[in-house]
């Protein structure tokens, strides 16, 4: 008899269950795709991110300061100590290794050009230099640390001669792709016109080995730029390393921080210092906890509009089946068989609701995926139960004040209609 008045309630009240069905459906579809782009949204903002330049800077652990002013380094090529370009092959064998989006060596060299008076600075670095570490092979330069650099004409080859010139020295100098600098006794060919809207448009970019020749010195490099992605740092992040110790340690170490990869980079590199970029990596969080946030906001709203209309919509059927109700209570049921009813009907819509919304959800998920990231947002079966868990949570929110008013309904005041 249970289970027909159940199938009864159903089937002539096929609208008021589909209403209510649709709203958990809703709010827990909203929910669904919200918790997977949130689980997979911090790689993917901070691999956008990317595009902001690199987060990370090696330079030598007993350097001074630069010196530049308008974007030209004043100090002698003389001062100041250098890294061992031999070594940076070794910052793709740390424990974050397959973070590492790429690195890009700088040796700013000061430099005289027959034309200019003034003393401009030669800026050695990779472009897209192929760099191997053990049996792996990667690419790697300034094209994937600086992506928003462009080039009027070509990229230089980084075993070549050629190099590129800022674009605000290139019309100070009258120098165009195709034609020559000379630097010292020897001229070199001009592959593009660079544009960064940096203190670049003022220099000239060579590969690093036509700024080591200038220095003489075969290997030196002055800082490192590295690009990678990073879990934005908390209170637990900024803990000094060498007041941890076991289990805290090793937490800290093996969590993708700028700090511990910084950490990790300067174990990498022997006498370098490593440290983060902090106007670029404090961006990151503060664009990620912004993202979250939202998206918690969203997912509240959309599961409280749902809990409301699952109670419109309950309130409505429980009223229009009051004399039932009634009835059932002058044939001996008591409140426990009544809510029981009810509740039963309640978990059939948040079981059937949570499977639509969560089918839906996994739906709108990989559209904002491929929208938003141009990627594949992974769904992963152990959400199912979640959502079902939250279905059922906001169906029976929905209901359990419309079901309270049924179990305290007076039999004889609604078998007579005067409710």
């Amino acid at each position: 008899m249970f289970l027909r008045l159940v199938y009864e309630s159903f089937r002539r009240q096929k609208r008021r269950k589909l209403l209510a069905g649709s709203a958990v459906a809703l709010g827990v579809g909203v929910t669904t795709a919200m918790i997977a782009v949130a689980t997979d949204v911090g790689d993917k903002i901070s691999s956008e991110l990317r595009s902001y330049g690199a987060n990370l800077i090696i330079t030598p652990q007993d350097d001074t300061l630069d010196l530049e002013v308008s974007g030209v380094n004043l100090k002698p090529p003389s001062d100041g100590a250098y890294l061992n370009e031999g070594d940076l092959p070794r910052i793709k064998g740390i424990f974050w290794r397959n973070n590492i989006v790429g690195f890009a060596p700088m040796l700013p060299v000061n430099i005289n050009v027959p034309a200019n008076a003034d003393q401009i600075t030669l800026l050695g670095t990779y472009f897209a230099r192929q760099v191997r570490f053990g049996k792996d092979e990667f690419v790697t330069g300034v094209r994937s640390t600086f992506p928003w650099w462009k080039v009027e004409g070509a990229w230089p080859d980084d075993n070549s001669q050629d190099v590129l010139i800022g674009e605000r020295l290139a019309t100070r100098l009258s120098l165009a792709p195709g034609k020559q600098v000379e630097i010292g006794t020897q001229n070199y060919p001009i592959a593009g016109i660079l544009s960064t809207g940096g203190e670049e448009d003022n220099q000239i970019v060579a590969p690093l080995r036509v700024a080591q020749q200038v220095l003489g010195r075969s290997t030196a490099v002055r800082r490192v730029y590295v690009s990678a992605i990073t879990k934005p740092e908390d209170a637990f992040a900024r803990r000094d390393p060498k007041s941890l110790s076991g289990a805290m340690y090793d937490r800290w170490y093996c969590s993708p921080y700028p700090q511990s990869i910084a950490y990790q980079l300067q174990e990498a590199i022997p006498n370098s210092h490593a440290e983060q970029i902090r106007r670029i990596a404090q961006n990151e969080g503060r664009v990620l906890s912004r993202v979250k946030g939202l998206m918690l906001l969203l997912t509240l709203a959309a599961l409280l509009a749902s809990a409301l209309a699952v109670s419109a919509a309950m309130a409505t059927a429980i009223f229009e089946r009051r004399a039932e109700v009634g009835l059932m209570k002058a044939l001996g049921a008591g409140r426990f068989s009544v809510a029981a009813l009810f509740f039963t009907e309640a978990a059939l819509l948040a079981a059937t609701g949570g499977v639509a919304g969560f089918l839906a959800g996994s739906l709108i998920a990989r559209q904002i995926g491929h929208s938003i990231f141009n990627s594949q947002i992974a769904i992963q079966p152990a959400l199912l139960p979640l959502i079902l868990m939250i279905a059922a949570a906001v169906t029976f929110a929905g209901s359990a004040m419309a079901i309270r008013r049924a179990v305290q309904l007076d039999p004889v005041r609604a078998l007579r209609g005067e409710i």
